[in-house]
């Protein structure tokens, strides 16, 4: 069994990617096999697989994001309450609430078993800068 703590900077809304660093913890852990979990340590943002050959389907998730879950500044959104920590703030817990903030995936040879042109993303959904911790556990 291995853990690390990844640190992703983040710079506003968006998908930042950190398979490289995925990649090198599980190659540095030297096991054949086993369950690498990821798990994001925060109510704001999430994590997911997606597409890492084409920045358009960065974009595009970005957009439907934000059309599916707008700002509570927007009357569509007037229902909600908690408004505390700004008009980002408990939109970003409804996106996260959508997608996942533990991903498993398998480990197979020494190395993850990612499909060619899927890439590991923390999910930023707030529009300020953040530090976001990622823990990595191999099992």
């Amino acid at each position: 069994m291995k853990q690390t703590i990844l640190s992703v900077p983040t710079d506003g809304p968006g998908l930042y990617e950190f398979t490289g660093e995925a990649t090198r913890f599980v190659r540095e852990a030297g096991a054949d096999a086993g369950l690498l979990t990821v798990f994001v340590r925060h109510t704001s943002c999430s994590l997911t697989i997606q597409e890492n050959a084409d920045p358009d389907v960065k974009r595009d998730l970005q957009t439907f994001f934000e059309r599916l879950v707008p700002p509570s500044d927007d009357p569509s959104m007037s229902w909600l309450v908690h408004r505390l920590e700004g008009p980002d703030d408990m939109p970003a817990h409804i996106k996260a609430a959508l997608t996942q903030t533990s991903i498993g995936i398998p480990v197979m040879s020494g190395q993850m078993a990612l499909g060619t042109w899927q890439g590991l993303y923390l999910f930023e959904h707030r529009i300020h800068p953040h530090r976001r911790e990622v823990v990595l556990h191999l099992a």
